[in-house]
């Protein structure tokens, strides 16, 4: 099938790497511009980007994918289809009118749940136990348009948002590939979103990962695992921010916010026990764990977080 590929981030490399070895024509790739990067501040390729190129692929990098310009250059093509995974733009009517069979999208949840740019993230931070990927075709609305095809699959309790995106970048390339075929025969009905069972994954900041120590235990370590690997928890210890990179429930009752070495063990009161804290970082300073950091410093009595 003769395509257009759209996407940015390492989560959508797998679907265009699958996309090529199936034997689909990509007419081009279209990815965000370069960006700026790391203290030298030197211009970064998209991991989309680096892939294309290693695949021998031509790559377009719009500023806006609305322009007019672009409009015309993408109608040129004459796409049977386009795919977009993570592209980082609003894809404009007058674009998605273009593909016979549409633009089709691989989402990474199960749809209607968890609209938006961080599906991952806030499932495992909201404490799902479940969660996969959907095809669906693109329309004007945010993650609204008719559902073709799905994957479930489920949050192991310790898996964080880095572990659940790299099985379903996986898993959605190969839903993708099926979706493709399926389209192409017309064995899959687009099925309609219940929009009244629908929840919102908002794009992620850096306030959403500063903990309240009088939440539950559980939903600390749900939004440890959650937020990474930007921006993390973190909370202040000692005028200094102190992140919390690895994190499990305790069963020891702790006052919320306080900080204890307990056998030494590091443990921080919650709002209804205590959690365990495994690896953290202070401000300026490496991550270590829990044991270094004890030996780095003494915990006094009464000291507390926040």
């Amino acid at each position: 099938m003769r395509l257009v590929f759209m996407g940015t981030p390492q989560f959508a490399v797998p679907t265009l790497e699958r996309i090529v070895a199936a034997g689909h024509e990509v007419i081009a790739v279209y990815t965000q511009p370069d960006r700026p990067k790391g203290r030298g501040q030197q211009l970064s390729l998209s991991p989309v980007k680096e892939a294309a190129l290693r695949l021998g692929l031509d790559v377009q990098q719009p500023q806006r994918v609305r322009r007019p310009e672009v409009v015309e250059q993408l109608a040129a093509a004459q796409a049977r289809c386009m795919v977009v995974v993570g592209y980082g733009q609003i894809i404009p009517q007058s674009i998605i009118d273009l593909p016979p069979l549409g633009i089709v999208n691989v989402h990474a949840s199960l749809l209607p749940k968890y609209r938006g740019a961080a599906p991952i993230q806030w499932a495992i931070a909201r404490g799902e136990t479940s969660t996969g990927v959907t095809t669906m075709r693109i329309d004007a609305g945010l993650d609204t348009g008719d559902m073709l095809l799905k994957r479930e699959t489920g949050i192991g309790a310790d898996e964080t948002a880095i572990d659940v995106a790299a099985r379903l970048s996986v898993a959605g390339a190969d839903l993708l590939i099926e979706t493709l075929k399926g389209l192409e025969a017309g064995t899959i009905p687009p099925i309609p979103q219940n929009h009244a069972e629908a929840t919102l994954a908002p794009i992620i900041k850096k306030e959403d990962g500063q903990i309240d120590w009088n939440w539950p235990a559980r939903a600390i370590v749900n939004r440890s695992r959650g937020l990474v690997p930007w921006p993390g928890v973190y909370t202040r210890y000692r005028g200094q921010q102190f992140n919390i990179w690895r994190a499990r429930v305790a069963g020891d009752s702790v006052e919320p916010g306080m900080l204890v070495n307990f056998g030494r063990r590091l443990l921080a009161g919650a709002g209804d026990g205590s959690v365990e804290l495994l690896e953290v970082q202070m401000e300026g300073r490496k991550r270590v764990d829990a044991a270094a950091f004890l030996n780095g410093y003494q915990v006094k009595a009464g000291e507390r977080l926040g």
